[in-house]
């Protein structure tokens, strides 16, 4: 401070600011010179880490650096040379720096931003210009505080660290995302292929199971010295001795074939399995229950069967084949049970032509051996249903058949009396005669089903007639509808000649002799 003033700034200097306050102004300058070097050395090392780590090139980050700060120098001349400034009446007190104003008002008027970093530009204290400025001396410099920098760098970091964030974020969510996706793809093969196992597996022990069924069954009463080896002369389906039993018809179908026996032209047994095989009908089965069943038909000789019309079933299967069959709904009804003679149980209906025919049927060894109450409680619990008509609608009239559930494979020997039924009604059917009064009233019966036959068969006739002349009308109108009116007009006055040709009476020429 050895250097003086000149009187003039001096005089004005000493007006305004009193001599104590120089040590003030020097600390303030000092330390306004130490922060901005300050901000000034950790701008440049934000900026060049910052273009390190972006991988931009240091010479761009210079370049941009030098035009900034060539814009703030800028900046601040323009605002230290509208800035007045007060001297003190001390020789000393010209070295005193520009008092510091409102940092509001200085970054409203002249503030430079960059990020997050303000910036306040130095005011003296005083309304009047000064005209004798030395720019040398005096370097109106911006104040930073140091608080606002160190929050301005924060921001800065913490704005780069929630970028480098957010992608990582969101890759983990996309990963995680995926995994989701593998996982749920994943559970749906394992549970298809886990399905698919299962039913390949249901497959064959189903198609096992049938097979094991049907062969116990053909091995009790197909096989030498067994029921039918007994009552015919043929078994199975071929004419060798080494021809198979059953015919496999598919995996839940097995027919047997015997024939060479009185009184029939042969029989035909057909097994009807559960659906073993099938995943989902093995699962319907276990909530509807059903049977395996097999089923005889036994064509019988055309004169070895009188007229008889004859079921017995459960009574509700018995009231639904009287409405359903046609043989039994002509010829046939409901029969009360007899008095003062044992009869079939309560649970069964019996369904007949006349009550002579239903108790000459049903006679006492059928009802000792099956039908009796005691032994259809032990014996007949297989027993489904069994049906004989001379009058069966199809390819042969005069049929035996019976109906009764398989057992289990372990069990076939419980159902050996109700397959003895067959070859019994056979030969007692073969045998009987109906009497003179039971035969008069079926052959009228008989007569008058015949006679609605043939009415039922006119009719029908008659319906494909109507409606052959009527689709040759339909024919015709359309073609005269394409017709052009002289082929129309002609085509009507042939039609009318035709039939005035028709109206006229018909004479007949006779010669004279």
């Amino acid at each position: 401070m050895a250097r003086r003033a000149s009187p003039s700034l001096c005089s004005i200097s000493s007006l305004l600011l009193p001599r104590s306050a120089d040590s003030l102004c020097h600390l303030v300058a000092l330390l306004t010179i130490f922060s901005l070097f300050l901000n000034h050395l950790a701008r440049a090392a934000l900026v060049s880490a910052d273009s390190h780590f972006e991988g931009f090139d240091a010479e761009e980050d210079d370049e941009a650096l030098a035009d900034e700060s060539a814009d703030l120098e800028s900046l601040r001349l323009a605002n230290l040379k509208s800035t007045p400034l007060t001297t003190s009446s001390d020789p000393e007190s010209h070295h005193g720096p520009p008092i510091v104003s409102d940092p509001a008002a200085a970054a409203d008027e002249g503030a430079v931003t960059e990020g997050d970093v303000k910036e306040t530009v130095v005011k003296p204290a005083g309304a009047a210009g000064f005209d004798f400025w030395d720019e040398d001396e005096f370097e109106g410099l911006p104040v930073v505080e140091e608080k606002q920098q160190q929050q301005a760098k924060a921001e800065v970091d913490g704005s780069k660290v929630a970028e480098a964030v957010v992608p990582d974020q969101k890759a983990t969510a996309k990963a995680g995302g995926g995994r989701f996706v593998k996982q749920q793809s994943y559970t749906v093969e394992i549970v298809c292929g886990s399905f698919l196992i299962i039913f390949l597996i249901n497959y064959f022990t189903g198609k096992k199971e049938n097979e094991k069924l049907a062969l116990a069954w053909a091995a009790r009463f197909a096989t030498r010295d067994s029921i039918f080896a007994k009552n015919f002369s043929l078994l199975g389906v071929g004419e060798g001795e080494d021809s198979p039993l059953l015919l496999k018809e598919g995996q839940t179908v097995f027919k047997f074939y015997a024939s060479g026996r009185r009184y029939c032209q042969g029989l035909l047994a057909t097994m009807e399995l559960k659906s073993r095989h099938d995943l989902i009908s093995r699962l319907y089965n276990m909530v509807v229950p059903c049977k395996d069943e097999i089923s005889f038909e036994v064509y019988m000789n055309d004169d070895s069967m009188d007229q008889v019309v004859f079921a017995m079933a459960k009574k509700k299967a018995s009231k639904g084949m009287q409405k359903e069959l046609r043989d039994l709904q002509r010829f046939a009804a409901l029969i009360s049970p007899p008095n003062g003679r044992k009869w079939v149980p309560e649970e069964l209906g019996v369904i007949s032509e006349s009550k002579e025919v239903a108790g000459d049927l049903i006679t006492e060894t059928v009802l000792d051996q099956v039908f009796g109450e005691k032994a259809f409680e032990k014996y007949g619990k297989g027993f489904i249903s069994m049906h004989f008509s001379d009058q069966h609608p199809g390819t042969h009239r005069k049929i035996l058949q019976f109906k009764f559930a398989l057992p289990h494979a372990s069990n076939m020997a419980d159902m050996t009396r109700l397959i003895a039924l067959v070859p019994y009604y056979i030969d007692l059917i073969g045998k009987y005669k109906l009497s003179s009064q039971a035969r008069s009233k079926t052959e009228t019966a008989r007569a008058k089903a015949a006679q609605e036959a043939y009415r039922e068969l006119q009719n029908a006739r008659q319906e494909a007639l109507q409606q052959k002349k009527a689709e040759k009308k339909k024919q015709m109108e359309e073609a005269a509808a394409k017709l052009s009116a002289e082929a129309l007009r002609k085509r009507e006055a042939k039609e009318r000649a035709r039939q005035m040709k028709k109206a006229m009476p018909k004479v007949k020429m006779s010669r004279g002799h």
